[in-house]
């Protein structure tokens, strides 16, 4: 059955790509005069569903966002943090099984166990009091582990920042959702307005000192997410910001899958 936050989404996917597809010809017509980043070809365009974006959560979701912190006790949004949290564990540890981090895996799963069992459906984060970290992944980072290049950076409706081959894992990682599986449809859609509000709820302060650090939001937001989605995929503690020397071939000293760990530098 399609909800009716699936069959916006799927709209919205269509008009995207053909706004893509309309900037793509534009700058193959010649924008001659404009500097784009190489990473970010379709900034005019991106910018623009920044905007939209902004308009959207200053009006919408920023507002709910604030009452929640302010009417909800901090005990309460923490369980349901915790909730939320617990469900994407077993969709990490999927993914981190097919990257072939098994410890991450084994983590992950005795994560899921842990709170589901003890900690009420996961409003207790029992296994981070007993030290089992959890690991986020999607299969846009598996993909990324194995090869499939970035593409260019893509700011998507409502959902934000993204690369091209992020957009195309996002179908995949839906169906890896428990909450897409939630019936009736109804219980699913507020359960995805409740988990957009707490997490927009989480972000409220980072936000305030980006607006009052940044010079570019647009330009800041971007390089932020390009770099912490490559240290996620490779692994990499590194801060520079660099970019791998081949596109899908892991940072210098990083593992690659179904090859062993390269040893310290002495």
């Amino acid at each position: 059955m399609t909800t009716p936050l699936s069959a916006f989404a799927i709209a919205t996917a269509h008009r995207v790509g053909r706004m893509f597809f309309l900037a793509a010809l534009v700058l193959l017509a010649g924008c001659a005069g404009l500097n784009a980043n190489p990473r970010d070809p379709l900034e005019p365009l991106n910018r623009h569903v920044s905007d939209f974006n902004e308009g959207v959560d200053a009006i919408v979701l920023k507002p709910a966002a604030t009452v929640y912190k302010k009417v909800v006790p901090p005990l309460v949004r923490t369980g349901v943090s915790n909730f939320f949290g617990n469900l994407s564990d077993g969709w990490s540890f999927i993914n981190s099984a097919l990257q072939f981090k098994f410890q991450n895996a084994a983590e992950n799963f005795m994560r899921l166990n842990v709170n589901t069992f003890f900690g009420l459906g996961g409003i207790l984060d029992i296994a981070s009091e007993l030290n089992i970290e959890r690991h986020r992944e999607d299969f846009g980072q598996t993909l990324g582990r194995w090869g499939v290049p970035s593409g260019p950076y893509l700011v998507l409706p409502l959902l934000g920042p993204s690369t091209l081959r992020d957009a195309l894992a996002f179908t995949i990682d839906r169906r890896g959702d428990p909450v897409n599986y939630v019936r009736p449809a109804s219980t699913g859609d507020s359960l995805y307005v409740l988990r957009a509000v707490d997490v927009r709820s989480n972000l409220l302060r980072i936000g305030s000192v980006i607006d009052d650090a940044a010079l570019d939001k647009y330009s800041f937001t971007r390089d932020a997410y390009l770099q912490k989605r490559r240290s996620d995929i490779f692994d990499s503690k590194d801060s520079d910001g660099a970019e791998p020397k081949a596109e899908g071939a892991p940072a210098a000293g990083a593992a690659v899958p179904g090859q062993p760990a390269p040893p310290p530098a002495r």
